[in-house]
Formats: structure tokens, C-alpha cells, sequence
């Protein structure tokens, strides 16, 4: 496995930057976070599964855990693709789930700012539909960076969100208290918005990432406009961290609870967000935890 010393994770804290590790599928320039990364393995012999995905390559076990191989050019192409013997295995952990993905080669690391990644617009990314969610330049090459939490909820939905959660907890009050969320996703960005509004928070303003959260709080700098923040780590121009960091080094807003929810909740993760002051750190997609903890926060600040 990676050594996370190795894998950026000791980046300082709340510096905007991101490493993003490349890799190419056919002749096509992709990334991914770094942070998402536990190993490279070589291609190893797959056994199959019966009624999965049709990406879904099967599984293998590469020591003393069973992981699903997903085979990536299939699923960004639709059609198989000759695997070749020098493929690699990205293994990854996000979400508590290990997930291995085919690719062809592995191209090597670099480190940027989340200023130097552009959202795509929906020609290049399929809109709504797209499993592109960032475009950077990395070394004078365009790579586009994958929503893999995307691609996992498509081929598996009972890991993605669960308004189901919300449903259980039966009925609850409407409250006005104003939310603020930063998240990418525009696909989870629907569903967070419709979980928290079925949980009674009716007063939701979703931003498309860190900055504009940022831009919002700094016009807008009282609690009628703003009782709680939930963000996610991985954004486009302002990741999560940097936004806690500025919220919790502002004078004014440092009171202002902040719940990072994010697919990247690991221990050293956890550390980094502890050091910045988020008040709580969850993991994608525990929607039903989100709503419980922010009813707690609130409850502690506001009465």
C-alpha cells in the first residue's frame, strides 16, 4: 500500500492545493485526487460476478480483503476494450469502500491549486449526466479529473445517498434557520438539497463550491444569513478545507458551525479537518447522521 506520507495527505492544512495522480485510458489524459488513492497494483486475474453492472469487471483479493474491479475504459467508452497485460489496478478507498479501477497506464503525480481546476461546461462533461467534474492543467497537458463518487453510485446505488434515512426518522418541523452547502456534485448536490428539505431544513442555499460559499458569507456576514455551513473537500476553485480555514480564522464567522461531509473522511483526514476547527466531520453518504449532527450543533449554538 501507499504510505500516506507518500500520498499527499500531510499536505498543509487549508492551502487550497490538491495532488492529483494521472493516468491514461486509450490515448485520454485522466486524474484523480490523490487522497482517493491506497494502492497501484498490477493487473491481476479477476473472477466474475453474476448479475452486476455491466462495468462491473468482477473481483479479486489482493491480500486479505475482497475488492470489486471496476473496468473503467468500458465504462467511460460503453464498449469492451482489449485488456492488455501491462493494465494497471487503481485501488481506492473513498466512502468506507475499497474499489479497484482498470486503467492502462499510470502517468505520475502533480500538485496544483483547486484555483487552476475548471468546472466543464456541458459540452465537455455530459451536463447533469457527466462523470467529468473538473478540468486542469497539469505540466502543460489538459486532464480531466473523474467524479469516481459519480461513477460508484451509478454502477451501485444502494451506496449513494438514502433518502430513505430521512423517511425514518418520521415527522419533523419545519425550521428556517438558513443552510449553507458547498458541494460539486451536481448530482449529489439534488440529493443533499432534497434530503435536507424532506428533513424539515426548508432554508437551503447550495453553492457550486468553496468560493462562492466564501463570496456569500463575506456579503452576507450575520445569522439571518447564515446559521450552519456543510461543506465538502474536494471542490473546483475553493476546496473545503480552505473555505473552514478562512471561517475559522475570521473573527466574526469563527462561531459559525462548520460540518465538512465528504467521501474523504479518513483518520489523518479527520486530523487535518480538527486542526482547521470544523466542528464535525462526516462521511458520505450517511445523510441521516448529516441531519442528526446538525440538529445537535444547532441546537448547542442557537438554542
Amino acid at each position: 500500500m501507499m504510505e500516506d506520507s507518500k500520498k499527499g495527505i500531510l499536505l498543509e492544512s487549508g492551502t487550497n492545493e490538491i495532488e492529483i495522480m494521472e493516468f491514461t485510458i486509450e490515448d485520454n489524459l485522466y486524474g484523480i485526487n490523490v487522497a482517493k488513492v491506497r494502492e497501484i497494483s498490477m493487473n491481476e486475474p479477476v473472477k466474475s460476478m453474476p448479475h452486476t453492472h455491466p462495468a462491473v469487471e468482477g473481483i479479486f483479493k489482493p491480500r486479505d480483503i475482497v475488492i470489486t474491479v471496476v473496468d473503467l475504459p468500458k465504462y467511460l467508452n460503453g464498449e469492451s476494450s482489449e485488456r492488455g497485460e501491462k493494465d494497471l489496478f487503481i485501488i481506492t478507498n473513498f466512502n468506507k469502500m475499497y474499489i479497484a479501477f482498470r486503467v492502462h497506464t499510470v502517468v505520475g503525480i502533480s500538485r496544483i491549486s483547486w484555483e487552476d481546476i475548471h468546472k466543464p461546461d456541458n459540452t465537455v462533461s455530459g451536463g447533469e449526466e457527466g462523470v467529468a467534474t473538473g478540468i486542469a492543467q497539469c505540466d502543460g497537458e489538459l486532464v480531466t479529473i473523474l467524479d469516481f463518487e459519480k461513477i460508484v453510485a451509478e454502477i451501485a446505488p444502494q451506496t449513494g445517498i438514502q433518502l430513505s434515512e430521512i423517511e425514518k426518522m418520521g415527522y419533523r418541523e419545519c425550521r428556517e434557520m438558513p443552510i449553507l452547502v458547498a458541494e460539486d456534485s451536481i448530482l449529489l448536490s439534488k440529493m443533499i438539497e432534497e434530503a435536507l428539505h424532506k428533513s424539515g431544513y426548508v432554508n437551503v442555499t447550495m453553492f457550486p463550491n468553496g468560493q462562492e460559499l466564501w463570496d456569500f458569507l463575506q456579503a452576507n456576514r450575520d445569522k439571518k444569513k447564515a446559521a450552519l455551513v456543510i461543506t465538502d473537500i474536494e471542490m473546483p476553485q475553493m476546496d473545503g478545507h480552505r473555505l473552514t480555514k478562512l471561517i475559522k480564522d475570521d473573527e466574526t464567522l469563527r462561531e459559525l458551525p462548520v460540518i465538512i461531509f465528504s467521501s474523504l473522511i479518513t483518520n489523518e483526514m479527520r486530523v487535518k479537518g480538527k486542526q482547521l476547527g470544523a466542528d464535525e466531520q462526516l462521511s458520505k453518504p450517511e445523510i441521516g447522521h448529516l441531519v442528526d449532527v446538525m440538529d445537535r450543533l444547532l441546537a448547542k449554538h442557537y438554542g
